[in-house]
């Protein structure tokens, strides 16, 4: 075969050329799905957190957030965790459920937005003699917005009473999960 005869398996070559090379886009070998949440992930179910700062502890699942997330809480009050969004795919759902209808549907919809959980810009760095006189000091604290803090107590108060209700509920979600040598989480039911 010459070099000048075109290899029939690849097709002729084109006799046109771009003056420039134009880059060529990727070809997406995946079609965009829509988000599909897993039947057991309903909300009032007890969920297992697997990664993050609240690794092992369990939560109660609030709502599904657009972006594919959940919005969970604690409730802050028994084990700390505070209203926060969480990938479906760190989490271990149980079969245990807590009674969620009388939440206030008007708080969820403002919680639930994504600006709620923005970040607070930082102000530019102090230059100077000032800042450099505050570098040994300690920063201070971060403290929740009242805002927030006033939607923590609004979501889990409903939870609270209807946590009551259930005799061990409380301690169970207390409780942090782990597990010991030789168990395995996929031979398990929660």
């Amino acid at each position: 075969m010459s070099s000048t005869e075109a290899n029939p398996a690849v097709g002729k070559a084109s006799r046109w050329y771009p003056a420039e090379d134009t880059p060529q886009r990727k070809k997406a070998r995946k079609s965009i799905k829509p988000h599909q949440t897993r039947a057991s992930l309903q909300p009032g179910a007890v969920l297992i957190l697997l990664a993050g700062r609240f690794r092992g502890r369990r939560v109660i699942l609030l709502k599904h957030l657009k972006e594919g997330t959940l919005l969970v809480t604690g409730p802050f009050k028994i084990n700390g965790v505070p209203i926060r969004r969480v990938n479906a795919r760190y989490v271990i759902s149980t079969s245990t459920k807590v009674d969620i209808s009388g939440l206030d549907q008007s708080t969820l919809d403002k919680i639930a937005k994504p600006e709620y959980f923005a970040r607070e810009k930082k102000s530019k760095k102090e230059k100077g003699e000032d800042a450099f006189m505050k570098q040994g000091e300690k920063p201070e604290k971060k403290q929740p917005a009242s805002e927030r803090a006033s939607d923590q107590k609004a979501i889990d108060k409903p939870l609270l009473s209807a946590i009551k209700n259930e005799e061990f509920l409380a301690s169970y979600l207390r409780s942090s999960f782990s597990l010991r040598h030789g168990q395995r989480p996929h031979e398990m039911v929660f």
